[in-house]
Parts: C-alpha cells; sequence; structure tokens
C-alpha cells in the first residue's frame, strides 16, 4: 500500500504488481472511514484482510473468519516482492517452493490460485502462451484470445482470467484448467504435468465445497505470514505513507 518516496522504493512497483494490482483506494476509502469513527485502532493490513474476506463473499465466494490485530509496516521491500511473488511464467516447481518457503503446502497453492476465477490480466502476460504452439493450450481457448492479443500489440488489454463466469466466485477455474484454457503459464502448470496437483485440481473441480474449505483455510494460513502485533511497526493515519 505504501507510495514510492525519495528513500524508498513501493511494492506497487513490483514486476508482479506495477499497472497490474488495483483497488488501492478501495483500502483507502474503507481505512478513511475507520478512522473517522475510531482514530489509531484499526491497521491497513487488517483491513485489507477483512476486505478480501468480503469480497470473496460479495460474489460467491466464502465467508470465513479473519483474525485481526495486525499493525503496519514502516516501510516497503520491493526487492523482496520481486523475488517472493509468483511470476505468471512461474514453474510447478518454482510455485512450490515459494509457497513452501511461506510455510504454504500444495494444497495451499492449488486452493490460493484459485481466486484467479475472479480478475484479469494483461496480455502481455499469457502472449507467449498464445503463439509459442504449445501443447498445453486449447486451440480454441488460444484462437479467442488471439483476436483481443495480437503478436505484435496490444500489450495492456485486458482478458479475464476465467472467460466463462469471470464475475463470479466459483470452481470454474479448475474446470478451465482441465480443458486446457488456463490464461497464464502459471495457472496450466497446475494440471496436466501428472503431479500431485492433478488430483488436487480435479478434487475442486468436481467438490466446490472442498474448494471454499480449503480456500478459507489457505487464506486464514496465508493471513498468519510474518505478521506484526504487539509494540511492532504502528497503526498508519492513511494506508499509503507512514506516519
Amino acid at each position: 500500500m505504501l507510495v514510492a518516496t525519495p528513500t524508498m522504493e513501493s511494492e506497487r512497483d513490483s514486476l508482479a504488481n506495477f499497472q497490474s494490482a488495483r483497488g488501492f483506494e478501495v483500502i483507502d476509502q474503507a481505512k478513511s472511514a475507520v478512522e473517522s469513527v475510531c482514530p489509531g485502532v484499526v491497521s491497513c493490513a487488517d483491513i485489507i484482510a477483512v476486505a478480501a474476506r468480503d469480497a470473496s463473499e460479495y460474489v460467491g465466494g466464502p465467508r470465513y473468519d479473519v483474525k485481526v490485530g495486525r499493525r503496519d509496516s514502516t516501510n516497503a521491500f520491493r526487492a523482496i516482492a520481486d523475488r517472493d511473488l509468483p511470476n505468471f511464467r512461474a514453474s510447478l516447481n518454482d510455485l512450490s517452493e515459494l509457497f513452501l518457503r511461506k510455510g504454504l503446502n500444495t494444497r495451499d497453492l492449488v486452493a490460493l490460485s484459485g481466486a484467479h476465477t475472479l480478475g484479469q490480466a494483461q496480455c502481455l502476460t499469457f502472449k507467449g502462451r498464445l503463439y509459442d504452439n504449445s501443447s498445453d493450450i486449447d486451440a480454441g481457448f488460444s484462437s479467442t484470445r488471439k483476436r483481443r492479443c495480437p503478436v505484435n500489440g496490444g500489450d495492456t488489454t485486458l482478458a479475464p482470467l476465467d472467460q466463462v463466469t469471470p464475475n463470479s466466485f466459483d470452481n470454474n477455474y479448475y474446470r478451465n484448467l482441465m480443458q486446457k484454457k488456463g490464461l497464464l503459464e502459471s495457472d496450466q502448470v497446475l494440471f496436466g504435468t501428472g503431479a500431485s496437483t492433478d488430483s488436487i485440481v480435479t478434487e475442486y473441480s468436481r467438490n466446490p465445497s472442498r474448494f471454499a474449505s480449503d480456500f478459507s483455510a489457505a487464506m486464514i494460513k496465508m493471513g498468519d505470514i510474518q505478521t506484526l502485533t504487539g509494540s511492532d511497526g504502528q497503526i498508519r493515519r492513511i494506508c499509503s505513507a507512514v506516519n
């Protein structure tokens, strides 16, 4: 949430977030509303965690308990974001290692990837997948995506990560993977390689309740990663800057 300053690079500008992560103004508005009635008590970190849960529920996803009591960092770490956030071309081994370093297992990886039932991606993140003559992409799906993502140009054009139900939280993401219709390389590697993730994808495609349950558990688990509590950090007055 922190914007860059002369002495601090912003994580908003990391490779995975630049011109991609959105909705900062929604968190800012929520923070302003909370500060007006309860100043200096609720952190931006908690607001983000609660907003993620509420957004899930709003579009048909699961509602789960959110732990609160986090405090906000007083610095940003773009280099760490560049290192730790998954790349759209990441292999399954790369993804597994990234998640494992944060204490998240293979089931957590597959469940959290299901968040791609929502959202959009820029053409430049999946263009290579459309034009490299790979066997792991459905020909009809590729042809449809090429119409708005030409080989030359259109890099910032957006496409839904789930073209069937792009505005609903459901398990269609996993059905797409089984049909070779994952938009990003880092999505499709979860199915079709013969790895252990194949069976989890199949399970979630058939059992939306199990997906919802595992997604909720993984979100709670992810919300506990390297949190600041007690006297560490601060409660920012505005989310885009330290106090």
